[in-house]
C-alpha cells in the first residue's frame, strides 16, 4: 500500500523545516529566497529519498540477517524477529508469497549440504525495520531444528520473494481457507492485509478451517480470535483430532462435509487456499474437487480455483 505523502514523518521532517528555510531567507535577505527555496527541494529530495522504504529481498541471492529477539510460544513453537539493514528498510514480499532460508548442515555420513526450506513471515512490510517468523520445530526438521537453535545475534540467509500466489484486493468475492498446523502463517499473511485494506475498500470474505492434533496446538489463537471479533468479515472455525472434552468445534479430519458447511460454495469468484503437511492437502484437493470445485493441478498456478501453497 503506498503512504500518503500527507504523513507526519513528511510534514515534520521536510515541509516544516523546507518551510522555515524558505520564509527565514526570506524575511532576512529577500533577494536570496529563490536560492532557498532551491535549496529546500535539493535537501528535501534527499530526506524524502532516504526515509522512504528500502526492499532487501534479493530473488536469485542468499543475504543473513541477525536473530533480535525469540519470544518462545511452546516446548516447540518460537516467533523468531530479525533485524533489517535500517529501521525503515522492508523485506520488499508481496502478500501472499514466502521466502527461502537455507544452511549449510551437518549430514550424517559426516558432510556437510545446504537445505533449503520456505516460510511465510507473520509481519509484513507496513512494519518496516524487521520481520518476523513462526516456527515450529520438528526432530526431524533440518531448518526448523537449526532455527531452534539459533541465539540472539547469530544469522540465517535468506532470499525470496517465492512462490505462485499474489494477493490483490478484491481478487475474489470469497476465499475459503483451510490450515493445518504451522500452514496458518500464508493464511494469517493474507487475511491481516484483507483486514488492513478495509478503509480502501477491500470487501473480501474470510472463511477459515485451522485443523490441529490438541488444543494445546492452536497456533495464534488469540491473534485469530481477535482478528474474527473485530471484523465481520472474517470467521475461523477450529478442528481438532483429539478434542478436549466440551469441544464445540469439528473433530477428526478436514472432511468435505466440513468444507460444505463453512466455506464457501464454488463459483468464479470464490477461491480455496490451502497449506498443511502433503498427505492432508492431498486428501483435501480430492474433498473439494467432489463438491464441485476445479480440479487442483499437482503445482498450484495463481488463477486456480484450488491453490495450494
Amino acid at each position: 500500500m503506498a503512504e500518503s505523502l500527507l504523513a507526519r514523518k513528511y510534514i515534520d521532517g521536510i515541509y516544516i523545516p523546507v518551510g522555515l528555510l524558505v520564509v527565514g531567507t526570506a524575511l532576512v535577505k529577500r533577494e536570496w529566497t529563490a536560492y532557498a527555496l532551491l535549496l529546500g527541494i535539493a535537501l528535501g529530495a534527499i530526506k524524502f529519498f532516504n526515509t522512504r522504504p528500502q526492499a532487501v529481498l534479493k530473488p536469485d541471492a542468499f543475504q543473513e540477517f541477525e536473530l533480535k529477539e525469540k519470544t518462545i510460544i511452546s516446548h516447540n513453537v518460537a516467533i523468531y524477529r530479525f533485524a533489517l539493514p535500517t529501521p525503515t528498510s522492508i523485506l520488499g514480499l508481496p502478500i501472499g508469497q514466502h521466502i527461502s532460508i537455507g544452511a549449510h548442515l551437518p549430514q550424517p555420513d559426516g558432510s556437510t549440504k545446504e537445505i533449503v526450506r520456505s516460510y511465510t513471515p507473520i509481519s509484513g512490510d507496513h512494519q518496516p525495520g524487521y520481520f518476523d517468523l513462526l516456527i515450529k520445530s520438528y526432530p526431524q526438521g533440518n531448518i526448523s531444528r537449526h532455527m531452534a537453535s539459533l541465539a540472539v545475534g547469530q544469522t540465517i540467509r535468506v532470499k525470496g520473494p517465492k512462490g505462485a500466489f499474489v494477493y490483490t484486493p478484491n481478487m475474489v468475492r470469497h476465499f475459503g481457507m483451510i490450515a493445518g498446523g504451522t500452514g496458518i502463517t500464508p493464511m494469517l499473511q493474507v487475511t491481516k492485509a484483507i483486514i488492513r485494506g478495509r478503509k480502501a475498500g477491500d470487501r473480501t470474505e474470510v472463511d477459515l478451517i485451522f485443523a490441529n492434533v490438541t488444543e494445546q496446538d492452536i497456533l495464534l489463537r488469540e491473534d485469530l480470535d481477535q482478528l474474527a471479533r473485530e471484523d465481520k468479515g472474517f470467521r475461523v472455525h477450529y478442528v481438532l483430532d483429539k478434542p478436549p472434552a466440551g469441544w464445540e468445534g469439528g473433530v477428526g479430519y478436514v472432511t468435505a462435509e466440513m468444507i460444505q458447511k463453512w466455506l464457501p460454495k464454488p463459483a468464479d469468484d470464490v477461491k480455496i487456499l490451502l497449506c498443511g503437511p502433503p498427505p492432508m492437502i492431498s486428501g483435501l484437493k480430492k474433498a473439494t474437487e467432489s463438491l464441485g470445485f476445479k480440479k487442483a493441478r499437482p503445482v498450484s498456478k495463481l488463477e486456480d480455483q484450488v491453490f495450494a501453497f
